[in-house]
């Protein structure tokens, strides 16, 4: 598979990463140019989470380079804290504090880990909160809010360090089906205004409408990566023409917000 050229944001070499005798990630390779959005797709077991993890170096990989920006962040001695404040994740799981009000769940990592000052910090809150459509709940507790509304908490947490990397898995898994539709416009607002991100989703419809490129990874590669319309219309490995077909069999592929084929 040959990669994209011209400068990348995000450059991951021959990544490998085991756990035990199960290989995760197997030589993989990644380009991500700046204010690209990358979906991954593929099935469960395939390397999308471990990836993601790896690229935000909360797992180590056990061979390969990752550069973010021309600057080696899988070199050991790479500080974690400062990689991280230039990369912002997002999981399935919103993993909010529930005892810290929504301000302090997206100051805290700000005020405790990159000293930035209090006041500072909640300004910076404050904006995300209304860049992300709740500026009113700042004093809420992550329970009084639906779902969507904390996963969109956990989007603005991810920003507020300024971050020039979005990393985002399954967002919307975790979601009821009608809750699904106010992330996903986030994320196609987020889009619009040029967030280089690489997202691992199941939602195939919008992988359709917001990716510029799609990467399906299989066994711990990728196996097949280009524009949405070729990867939809034209896939040209064997096994991205079953993922798909099952996908389609499941009403996975229909046009419009789309619900997760896997069911979740």
């Amino acid at each position: 598979m040959s990669l994209p050229t011209g400068p990348a944001l995000l450059e991951a070499r021959g990544l490998r990463k085991t756990f035990g005798t199960q290989v995760v990630l197997d030589r993989l390779d990644l380009h991500v140019g700046p204010g690209e959005c990358v979906v991954l797709i593929g099935g469960s077991g395939s390397g999308k989470s471990t990836l993601l993890r790896c690229l935000n170096l909360l797992e180590v990989v056990d061979d390969g380079q990752i550069l973010l920006e021309g600057d080696d962040i899988s070199d050991p001695r790479v500080r974690h804290d400062a990689v991280r404040a230039r990369i912002g994740i997002v999981f399935q799981a919103f993993n909010l504090f529930p005892h810290l009000s929504v301000l302090d769940n997206i100051t805290l990592a700000p005020r405790r880990v990159h000293r930035v000052p209090r006041a500072e910090a909640e300004e910076r809150a404050r904006a995300m909160l209304d860049r992300v459509g709740l500026g009113d709940r700042a004093a809420a507790l992550p329970d009084q809010l639906s779902g969507g509304q904390q996963q969109r908490v956990a989007i603005a947490r991810a920003l507020v360090n300024r971050p020039a990397l979005l990393l985002l898995d399954e967002v919307t898994s975790a979601l009821d089906p009608e809750l699904v539709g106010e992330v996903l416009a986030l994320l196609r607002e987020l889009r619009s205004e040029g967030m280089t991100m690489v997202i691992a989703t199941h939602e195939m419809s919008f992988a359709r409408q917001v990716a510029d490129r799609v990467c399906f990874l299989s066994e711990g590669r990728v196996l097949e990566a280009g524009p949405p319309e070729q990867i939809f219309t034209s896939p040209r490995s064997a096994r991205l023409r079953a993922f798909l077909a099952a996908l389609d069999g499941g009403g996975g592929l229909a046009e419009g917000a789309g619900q997760d084929p896997a069911g979740r």
